[in-house]
């Protein structure tokens, strides 16, 4: 079963359980999705719908420190839960030490130097880690790596 199935089929257990939060939040991912392949006239693989959840949390995560700065604890929480929903789909994310083995290993593997080549790396970096990491953690670990 596809990630897309799987969704569906939560949206429908979701109803059923007359589950109202988690099926708004299940409902924007699949509308999310839908849109993606409405505007490139594609059917989804499981990668590209990662890569849509992985946008959706960072988003929620955005929206949740906009609240919270503006005293709005109601609506950090219902981000949050929506966030909670949301993080079921991804991957079993990367530890900090396997993340910064991997960018160390892709760092040697292209010969980069300096602060210079942080763009080659990065690209090479999400090309492998994508939906496996969180890219905040994997930037991070880049320049440290092209620091030292």
């Amino acid at each position: 079963m596809s990630l897309k199935e799987q969704i569906t089929e939560d949206m429908k257990t979701a109803m059923r359980a007359k589950d109202a939060e988690r099926l708004g939040a299940i409902r924007l991912l699949l509308s999310a999705i839908k849109q993606k392949e409405v505007d490139e006239r594609i059917e989804l693989d499981d990668v590209t719908v990662v890569a849509i959840v992985d946008k959706l949390i960072k988003q929620r995560k955005d929206s949740i420190t906009a609240f919270e700065l503006a005293a709005r604890q109601d609506l950090a929480d219902k981000e949050k839960a929506e966030m909670a929903v949301l993080v079921a789909y991804l991957p079993a994310r990367m530890s900090a030490e396997e993340v910064t083995a991997a960018v160390r290993a892709i760092v040697v593997d292209l010969g980069a130097k300096g602060p210079g080549d942080m763009g080659k790396v990065m690209g090479a970096v999400k090309a492998q880690l994508a939906g496996k990491a969180d890219m905040a953690d994997v930037s991070a670990a880049v320049k440290a790596a092209l620091a030292g």
